[in-house]
Parts: C-alpha cells; sequence; structure tokens
C-alpha cells in the first residue's frame, strides 16, 4: 500500500518555524498530532491506521512507522476518514467535501505554498556593503519578523461536475457547461456578482447550485 518515503528532515524544520510563530497554525501536517483513521484503497479495502496525518506540503497520507514519518503511495488511496472529516483522492491530494447537490459537489485541497514563502522571506532580505575585489563579500540585513517565518495555506478548490473534476476556475469551468444559452446566462450572472471570489466556499456553492441540474442527497465518490 505504502511506499516508504522518509520525510523526517522537511517535517523537522517547518516545526522548527512553528515555534517562532505559535499565533498561527503554521505546522507541516493538518493536525498537529497524528491520529487515527481508517484508510479506503481503491481496490475496496479498508485499513485502519493508529497514526497517521495530512501532510501540507502536498495534501498527502503520512504516518509513523517507528521513529520515521512515512509518505502513503496516494495511487492506492481512495479516502481517509478522520474522526472529525472524511478525505477524498483528487488528484492524488487529499480534499475535503464542502458540499454537494445532486452528483455535483465541491471539494477543498489546504496546501502551504512553498514559492510564495520562499518569496516572501527573500524579499525581506537586504544586501548592503558589497564589496568586489578578490573576493566579494557582503552584508545581510534580514528584515523579516517572527511573523514572516510562517508558511502561507491556501486552499484551492475543485468542482466534481458531470462526473468529471475541474480546477475551481473560470475557464476551466465554462469550457465544461452545457451550449446551453440560459445556463451560460445564469453562470455568467453569478460570477459576476460583486461578492463573488474563485476562493470563497460560499460562492463556490452558489454557482454550483446554480450550474447543477439535479437537487438530490449528498454523495460519496
Amino acid at each position: 500500500m505504502f511506499r516508504k518515503t522518509v520525510i523526517t528532515a522537511l517535517l523537522t524544520i517547518v516545526f522548527t518555524l512553528t515555534c517562532l510563530a505559535q499565533k498561527r497554525t503554521t505546522q507541516a501536517t493538518l493536525y498537529r498530532q497524528f491520529v487515527p483513521s481508517t484508510i479506503t484503497l481503491k481496490d475496496g479495502r479498508k485499513l485502519k491506521q493508529p497514526l497517521t496525518n495530512v501532510f501540507l506540503k502536498n495534501s498527502s497520507l503520512v504516518y509513523l512507522q517507528g521513529e520515521y514519518t512515512m509518505e502513503a503511495n496516494m495511487d492506492n488511496v481512495a479516502s481517509v476518514e478522520f474522526k472529525d472529516r472524511k478525505f477524498y483522492n483528487i488528484n492524488n491530494q487529499l480534499a475535503s467535501l464542502v458540499d454537494s447537490v445532486g452528483k455535483n459537489a465541491v471539494y477543498r485541497v489546504d496546501l502551504f505554498d512553498m514559492v510564495a514563502y520562499q518569496g516572501q522571506i527573500r524579499n525581506n532580505i537586504n544586501i548592503s556593503n558589497l564589496e568586489i575585489g578578490e573576493m566579494v563579500s557582503s552584508t545581510t540585513v534580514d528584515l523579516n519578523n517572527e511573523d514572516d517565518y510562517k508558511f502561507p495555506v491556501f486552499a484551492n478548490y475543485y468542482f466534481l461536475y458531470n462526473g468529471e473534476y475541474v480546477k475551481a476556475h473560470e475557464r476551466e469551468i465554462s469550457r465544461r457547461l452545457p451550449k446551453d444559452k440560459e445556463m451560460k446566462r445564469k453562470y455568467k450572472t453569478v460570477i459576476g456578482m460583486d461578492n463573488f471570489s474563485w476562493t470563497d466556499e460560499a460562492s463556490l456553492v452558489t454557482l454550483l447550485k446554480t450550474i447543477s441540474n439535479q437537487y438530490n442527497s449528498s454523495l460519496e465518490p
């Protein structure tokens, strides 16, 4: 089931940074501690694991094996159920259900953005006293404070629309709508509202209800 990939080093780095900035959730995993879960594999088998978590670098399943933190082979994982919520595998990322209408739904994937983090830190470091001789020397001034040393975590959204997972983006949704003028009109009306945002759950649920033709009970993919 699992690919034995050791990620202890990265987790250690992130947890060290967490200690510097307790005001926000900055741990490398969704849960502060590893917790039990029930894993459903794509072949239908169910496995219970006592110490599991969601790794926010790529929203994958991780688990403890002795002293090592291991990353699961997401190709084999269909869903993971923790005590408080259930996650589904979308593009090998663990996604939680936001809302559903009939067989359509909105899902959320939480990830921390390493590129944005590194850029944020780099932009606040000034280079001064640059000297070029036989050797190049410089003095750097780090303008970052403790709050800057945090991993920015972003919610990424997907629609399950007519049996296909689609990233929550104007172009991606538009090209998959039925060739119906009334549907297109309603779609443009919703996304044109002043308070609509592709990163706001309420906006996406409103859009989901607008573009869905069925209003049945909640689904499980």
